[in-house]
Parts: C-alpha cells; sequence; structure tokens
C-alpha cells in the first residue's frame, strides 16, 4: 500500500472519533483468510444515535455496528474489476463475521467505496440514487453498497476524512480550505502524499511567508520542518528553489550596478525562467554585456 493510501487512513483513524464523538472510530481490519484479501479497513459503530446530527454519509452507519471502508484517491482505479474486488473483500469480511458470530449474526455487511467521482460505468450499469451531495446508493445492494463521491462533497470539518480522497480542482480547493484547519504535521502529510497541483502546494507552503504574526510564521516553519524531514525530494526542490531565487537576484544586482535596464518584457523572461543553469549563464554574461539583451542571449 502506497503513502497516500497510508496517510488517507491515518486521516480516517485520527479523525473519525472526533468528528462522531466518539460515536465511530477507526479500525485496522485483520486479515481474511482468502489468500491475501484485506480491505482498507472499516468503522465500529459503538454510539449511533451521536451520528444523526452528522452530515451524509455519516447517518447511514446508524443501523450497522460496522462498516466496510474502501478508500480509491487520486489515480486508483475505479473500473468494474477494481469494484468487484472490493466488493469480494467485503463479502469475505462478511463470511468472517459469520464465522466469528456463530449462526445467531445474520446481519448484512456495509462498504462505502470513497473515491473522487461516481465513474461512468456504475452510474450505467448500477442505477446509483443520489440521496445526499456526493453520497449514492448502489443496487442491487441499495443501503448496504454506498458510493461517496467526494468532489461533490461539501467542504466540512465532519467530512475531511472522506474529502482526502477528490482529486483535480477539487482536491486544490480542499487543500487551500483545509490547511490553516489543521496541525502542521497534518498539512505537511497532505502536501507531501496527495496529488494536488504544483502551484496550490506552494500557495500553501509559501503563502503564509511575510506575515507579522508568529503563531502563522510558527506554522509555516513547522509544516517546513515535517515536510523536510519526511520527504528528501521537498528538501532537493526547496534548495533548488532558494538557489533559482539568489541567482535571479544576482543577475539583476549586475545589471544595476552596470547601469544596464530590465524591461518589463527583460523582468518577465527572467522571472519565468526555471532554468538554473541559464540564470548562472546570463549572470556570467551581465558581468562584461555591453546591453542588457547582450547579457540576456
Amino acid at each position: 500500500m502506497g503513502q497516500p493510501d497510508q496517510f488517507a487512513k491515518r486521516t480516517f483513524a485520527e479523525e473519525t472519533e472526533r468528528i462522531t464523538a466518539g460515536a465511530a472510530r477507526w479500525q485496522d481490519p485483520p486479515e481474511i483468510g482468502l489468500e491475501k484479501v484485506q480491505c482498507d479497513g472499516f468503522l465500529v459503530i459503538r454510539r449511533p444515535d451521536l451520528l444523526v446530527h452528522l452530515p451524509a454519509p455519516w447517518p447511514e452507519a446508524q443501523a450497522h455496528d460496522e462498516v466496510v471502508i474502501e478508500l480509491k484517491l487520486a489515480g486508483d482505479h475505479v473500473d468494474r474489476i477494481a469494484t468487484e474486488r472490493a466488493l469480494l473483500r467485503r463479502q469475505a469480511r462478511q463470511v468472517q463475521r459469520a464465522v466469528e458470530q456463530g449462526p445467531s449474526w445474520m446481519a448484512e455487511e456495509p462498504i462505502w467505496m470513497v473515491a473522487a467521482h461516481l465513474p461512468a460505468w456504475l452510474e450505467q450499469t448500477r442505477n446509483p440514487v443520489r440521496f445526499a451531495p456526493g453520497c449514492y446508493r448502489v443496487e442491487p445492494l441499495g443501503r448496504l453498497f454506498l458510493w461517496i463521491a467526494a468532489n461533490e462533497l461539501p467542504l466540512r470539518d465532519d467530512l475531511v476524512p472522506f474529502l482526502v480522497a477528490r482529486s483535480g480542482r477539487a482536491l486544490d480547493e480542499f487543500a487551500r480550505w483545509v490547511a490553516p484547519r489543521r496541525s502542521p504535521r497534518w498539512v505537511a502529510g497532505m502536501l507531501t502524499y496527495l496529488a494536488m497541483s504544483t502551484s496550490v502546494r506552494e500557495e500553501i507552503l509559501w503563502g503564509m511567508a511575510g506575515t507579522e504574526n508568529p503563531e502563522i510564521e510558527a506554522r509555516k516553519q513547522r509544516i517546513l520542518e515535517v515536510l523536510l524531514s519526511t520527504s528528501p525530494e521537498v528538501e532537493e526542490r526547496l534548495i533548488a528553489k532558494g538557489r533559482l531565487t539568489e541567482a535571479r537576484a544576482a543577475l539583476r544586482r549586475v545589471l544595476a550596478r552596470r547601469q544596464l535596464e530590465l524591461s518589463p518584457g527583460d523582468e518577465e523572461r527572467i522571472e519565468a525562467c526555471g532554468d538554473l543553469a541559464t540564470v548562472e549563464r546570463w549572470l556570467d554574461q551581465a558581468v562584461t554585456a555591453a546591453s542588457t539583451s547582450e547579457a540576456l542571449q
């Protein structure tokens, strides 16, 4: 299982009990004895009465003592094969529970598939019924099989475990919204593991720069520390970004001291250049160039 999946599962584990005020908690699943058939996890429902006031899909868990959760993050398959495998894991868990509980257990194991969107093939073949924003009952299981389309869910604190499955622009929107609402450690995990756009990732990280608020500055520094400790790739990108920024600044200083003026177009060209070697070449040329255009050749 990849790191994005681990992050999404950890979010469910950390957020569920707080959001539901103890009505439900996340539990890592035991291995099911069919070679290796294991769902992502399940919700153990302890206080169904506390779920009634939460937004959908939480109240749907009131009728059950356990709900199988399958997480499909951006880039994961949500085709029929992937869905059938998830349903097989749900069925295997039902068999496992029947063995554990004995003949008196006559319940049915529900499954919630959490993904960015409702796939077209499912809409065409399984007659999903929308009962709340982003929440669908899928036939023939109906109330036992819910599809949670995270891109359609509203941005709410009590839906964060589902919202991490968003993708594309919806994920970017969620990332901007949730960053100031969660701990630096959680935000660092989101920036590291979720497939948001690079521009939004940098916007969140650098958007807190230049503030005079010591609390926000400390938060930014903490996010940076966690990112650097968990992701060498992030550290390399930050170092490269810093070297590029320094090279641009040095180029501008040399041109200014040599009284070689930069036009608005020259400024845009320097700022748009993301190749460190090119900027350093311009810097070397600026030392002896007779004009700005010669320096920026």
